[in-house]
């Protein structure tokens, strides 16, 4: 059976809500009756409850950009799994590039959110990827095999049903460069190959790899003819409804 693509969108620290409600206006038309990929849009946490409601009856789905591992606390500023789900949230993304670099999010941080999404009934989308001294130092497959290796440890393959994986070379997000599609695609093939060892190799075949890092309407269909990737995670061309739905109908 082929893996159903998957576009999200990542918008970062941009939209109120007010602009929220004015993208899914214009967006929900554009896309409507396209059910060939799945769609998601992870919105910051205050335009979440717009946007569930504006995409109720669609097949748009919403998804949070980060959450915290455990179900309630001391705790101040985090947004816990349960209360994601309680207003109607599917989807949440997990150890974006950007989480570990300003951050401090760890490996072992990133397997304790994964294993708190997964546990909540949440598709959790995992981002991996290596950093420009890395890709130019040859570290990108150490480094992929470490953050894919430390993001899945101690999950089961049943537990782990739900696993998306997102693969961001740090070094083409918001820099115009983008990986080519062969070299995107190595690094898929790389990340299925630890997906199989950690899980199994009928589960590795089935988990969907998206690609991220400048991702625009120009470059998506060349990235989307490989088959080992099944996906986009779109940062900035993902805040203008035309650029998005363009991409989405790549």
């Amino acid at each position: 059976m082929p893996r159903k693509p998957l576009i999200a969108a990542n918008w970062k620290m941009y939209k109120n809500p007010t602009q929220t409600l004015a993208f899914f206006q214009e967006f929900l038309p554009m896309v409507a009756g396209h059910t060939r990929d799945e769609i998601v849009v992870c919105p910051p946490y205050i335009d979440l409850y717009v946007a569930i409601a504006e995409v109720k009856g669609s097949l748009v789905a919403v998804g949070a950009q980060d959450l915290h591992w455990e179900k309630e606390g001391a705790y101040t500023g985090e947004i816990c799994p349960g209360m994601l789900l309680d207003i109607g949230c599917t989807h949440v993304i997990i150890g974006h590039s950007e989480r570990r670099q300003y951050f401090g999010e760890t490996d072992d941080i990133v397997n304790f959110k994964l294993k708190a999404a997964l546990e909540a009934g949440l598709t959790p989308i995992v981002c991996v990827g290596e950093v420009l001294e890395e890709r130019e130092a040859g570290l990108t497959e150490d480094v992929l095999r470490r953050q894919c290796l430390r993001a899945f440890h101690a999950i089961s393959a049943k537990k782990a049903a739900k696993l998306i994986v997102a693969y961001e070379p740090v070094w083409a997000i918001g820099t115009g460069k983008t990986a080519t599609p062969q070299l995107a695609s190595e690094a898929h093939s790389l990340i299925r190959g630890e997906a199989a060892k950690a899980f199994s190799p009928v589960f590795s075949d089935n988990l969907r790899i998206l690609y991220g890092g400048s991702v625009k309407p120009e470059n998506v269909k060349g990235l989307m003819a490989e088959t080992e990737i099944d996906g986009a995670l779109v940062g900035g061309a993902s805040l203008d409804p035309k650029s998005f739905a363009a991409i989405v109908k790549y």
